[in-house]
């Protein structure tokens, strides 16, 4: 609305966020009276508002705000970090009472919850403090007012909706095939465990893998137009897919790993609602193995290397340390060399997807090498650095697999589709897209990154006819603004997604936080403006 932030951070700290008319009516205030003159004493050093005791945090310069230094050039700025941390709380806080209201609480509760539990509180102690909350307000509504009867009271309601909890988990446990051992509530004073992966790792079905047919029925909320896909990482912390899944109509996950489609391993699960019948893969078919796909490799590849695949391919590379260390301890060793340096220098390079490229000498794959694993087009990341190039595919879809699960959509849409793309980086899905043959007659594509924009872009207006609309920020990606997509186009055939794996992959010892990471928290945005289309769709 144009109001300065130190101005929206003061109304903050004075009234609080939760009341949005409250908070503009002071805005408005503060910026009459600022206008008008009408506070007294008014300089570079600040303004005081009548009726107010005078305080240095009170002091207001409203004919200032956005003026930062002052008649001595010297910057005004000391509380500025205060205000910055102060915003990422407010942030942080209005993130977790989003994922509470999206779990079906309302946001009066998400509030006090947060109240009660801090803004640091995990979300599912949140949801037991709501829980806890609700069992309390069944016993008040009994009249129970003793305490000693309140704490019977709040056992015995407390316990059976433990238990109508606990049951609704379990069914969906057994849905999953987690069996009667399997995942456990954080109510019982323990995490969810992880969602068991089939083995092998190939989904409903995939090229060359035959298996018993199945049929799936989706719930009724759940049938498209829109069809939707979403993406992330197979091997999550606990809880994370039947959180996923839970948001998305319950639909059972489809796992499948990229080592049965290419030459390098993708763990990935995948919450759809495509049809899963008469799928077709890309041709020609990707090679399988390391020497399929690179040939030249063999030639120094040593006989105690059994590697015939790479692992999952990472955002990072091996430093120049890491390979010439390898190097030296190669060429002091004798040939072949003991099984002490076999195994560390087998370990290192199992970690960094290490090739041999000469005699004692390994390296990282180069980026048109990891370019060609995932099913991009040479050079489509070329253009940015190096660095960028490598986290740009790391954080990307498996084209082949991708592409495998969409080729339903071929025949379904003879005359082009309309996508909405959220986070999907460097446009996997519209590659799979492409190379099926399907035409994109327009693309909504919402990425934050300025690289991955760019790489994104730069195939689109070589290869593309369509339209392409580009966007930022997903929190400007309003219900009005999507309904207005919706009623230009018609609506969308296909809304296509996947958060990155940094919050959740498990080589992240660091910031590995699940869902409630900065980054893999936007798996809620996905719902929320799916529902968005969903609704504004119905109403068209």
């Amino acid at each position: 609305m144009g109001f300065p932030k130190e101005m929206v951070v003061k109304g903050i700290k004075e009234i609080g966020h939760n009341d949005a008319n409250a908070l503009l009516e002071l805005l408005l205030t503060y910026k009459a009276l600022g206008d008008e003159g009408a506070l007294g004493n008014c300089s570079t050093s600040g303004c005081s508002r009548p009726n107010v005791e005078d305080d240095n945090d009170d002091d207001l310069d409203f004919d200032n705000w956005n003026n930062d230094q002052d008649t001595g050039g010297r910057q005004q700025n000391s509380d500025s970090s205060g205000d910055e941390n102060f915003l990422k709380e407010m942030s942080a806080k209005d993130e977790k009472i989003s994922s509470l209201v999206y779990m079906g609480f309302s946001e009066d509760e998400a509030n006090m919850a947060m109240t009660r539990c801090g803004v640091d509180a995990d979300l599912w102690v949140l949801v037991d403090s709501i829980t806890a909350s609700q069992v309390a307000g069944d016993c008040r509504s009994r009249n129970v007012f003793d305490h000693q009867v309140m704490d019977q009271c709040f056992d015995s309601f407390g316990e059976r909706k433990k238990a109508r909890l606990m049951e609704e988990r379990k069914k969906k446990r057994m849905r999953y095939g987690g069996g009667a051992h399997g995942n456990r509530s954080s109510l019982d004073g323990s995490d969810d465990e992880p969602m068991l992966l089939p083995n092998p790792m190939v989904g409903f079905n995939l090229p060359g893998y035959k298996r018993p047919s199945m049929m799936r029925k989706l719930p009724q909320q759940a049938i498209g137009p829109p069809f939707f896909y979403y993406e992330n990482v197979a091997l999550t912390p606990r809880g994370v897919w039947q959180t996923i899944s839970r948001f998305l109509y319950d639909i059972k996950p489809e796992f499948v790993d990229s080592m049965h489609l290419c030459a390098a391993a993708r763990k990935r699960g995948y919450i759809h609602n495509l049809p899963i019948e008469n799928r077709s893969p890309l041709l020609p078919l990707p090679p399988k193995t390391i020497f399929e796909a690179f040939p030249h490799y063999k030639k120094w590849w040593p006989s105690w290397d059994p590697r015939r695949q790479l692992r999952c391919l990472q955002t990072t590379v091996a430093s120049p340390k890491t390979t010439e260390r390898i190097q030296g301890l190669l060429a002091r060793s004798g040939n072949p060399p003991p099984p002490s340096v076999q195994k560390y220098v087998m370990d290192e390079c199992r970690k960094r997807n290490l090739v041999w490229v000469g005699k004692n000498k390994v390296a990282p794959l180069e980026p048109n090498e990891v370019e060609y694993l995932l099913g991009f087009p040479r050079d489509h990341t070329r253009g940015v650095s190096k660095t960028e190039r490598y986290k740009s595919l790391g954080n990307s879809f498996q084209v082949d697999t991708v592409a495998y699960h969409l080729s339903v959509l071929r025949d379904m849409f003879p005359n082009g589709v309309s996508v909405l793309s959220l986070f999907t980086g460097i446009g996997g899905g519209e590659v799979a897209l492409h190379r099926l043959g399907i035409h994109m007659r327009v693309v909504v594509s919402v990425e934050i990154s300025e690289a991955n924009r760019k790489i994104f872009r730069g195939w689109w207006d070589q290869t593309q006819t369509g339209t392409l609309i580009e966007i930022a920020d997903v929190k400007s990606v309003t219900p009005d603004i999507i309904a207005s997509y919706v009623g230009r186009f018609g609506g969308f055939d296909l809304m296509i997604g996947g958060s990155p794996c940094n919050n959740l992959a498990g080589s992240n010892r660091h910031h590995r936080d699940g869902l409630e990471g900065e980054q893999s928290s936007l798996f809620y945005h996905y719902f929320r403006i799916l529902e968005a289309v969903k609704s504004a769709m119905a109403r068209i």
